[in-house]
C-alpha cells in the first residue's frame, strides 16, 4: 500500500472512530416544550469552543455545508440553509436544541439532518441505524456556540 493509501486509511479509521463515540451512546428521551427542548441532552454544560469547532468541521455536523458561519477563519459556506449570523439573538437554547436534535419535528419537509433523533427516519444506512450523528454533548456544544452568536 502506499503512503497516500496507508495516511488516507489511517484517517478513515478516525473519523470513524469519532463517530463511533456517537453511536455508542444511548440516546436519552427529551422533552419537547412548544418548539424547544428545555432540558439540556448532556450532565455536562456545553463548551462554546468546542460547539464552534464541530461547526466549523466537515466531519460529522458538517454545518459549512448548507449554512453561512460569521467566523472570518471559516471559507466556503453553504447557502442552502438560513445564515447562522445572529441565531443566538434570535433563538433560546431550547429552541437550538431542537432545531439541531430533531429539525424534521418543526419541519418534516427539511433537509436538515436530526443529528440527535434515532427513530422514524428513512433511508439510513443500515450501519448507522438507530445511532445519532452527534452525542447529547455534542449537541450541547453546538448550542452553547450558537447561542454565543450574536
Amino acid at each position: 500500500m502506499s503512503a497516500g493509501g496507508a495516511r488516507r486509511g489511517w484517517v478513515l479509521a478516525l473519523v470513524l472512530a469519532s463517530g463511533a463515540a456517537g453511536a455508542a451512546e444511548a440516546v436519552m428521551d427529551y422533552r419537547v416544550v412548544a418548539d424547544g427542548i428545555p432540558e439540556p441532552l448532556a450532565a455536562r454544560a456545553g463548551d462554546a469552543a468546542r460547539g464552534r469547532m464541530l461547526i466549523a468541521a466537515r466531519e460529522s455536523a458538517n454545518c459549512v455545508l448548507c449554512h453561512a458561519v460569521p467566523d472570518p477563519a471559516v471559507r466556503f459556506h453553504g447557502d442552502v440553509g438560513p445564515s447562522l449570523a445572529g441565531v443566538g439573538a434570535r433563538l433560546s437554547a431550547s429552541q437550538l436544541r431542537l432545531r439541531i436534535s430533531d429539525s424534521l419535528r418543526l419541519n418534516p419537509a427539511t433537509v436538515m439532518p436530526s443529528y440527535y433523533r434515532v427513530e422514524g427516519l428513512d433511508r439510513v444506512a443500515a450501519p448507522y441505524a438507530g445511532k445519532p450523528i452527534l452525542t447529547a454533548q455534542e449537541v450541547e456544544d453546538i448550542v452553547a456556540y450558537l447561542a454565543s452568536v450574536r
